[in-house]
C-alpha cells in the first residue's frame, strides 16, 4: 500500500517540478525585461540628471 502512495507521490512531485520550473523561468524573464527596462531609464534619466547639476 505506501509502494502505491510512493508512486502517485513521485508523479505528483514531478509535475510539482515542473510547474515549479515554468514558474521560475516566467519570473527570471519577468524580472530579466524589468531590469531591462530599468537600464533603458537610468540611460535617459542620467544626461538630464547631470545637466542640471552643472
Amino acid at each position: 500500500m505506501a509502494e502505491k502512495k510512493t508512486a502517485k507521490n513521485k508523479g505528483s512531485a514531478q509535475t510539482r517540478e515542473d510547474r515549479l520550473k515554468a514558474a521560475l523561468k516566467a519570473n527570471m524573464a519577468r524580472r530579466k525585461a524589468q531590469a531591462k527596462a530599468r537600464a533603458v531609464s537610468d540611460d535617459s534619466d542620467s544626461p538630464a540628471t547631470s545637466s542640471s547639476k552643472e
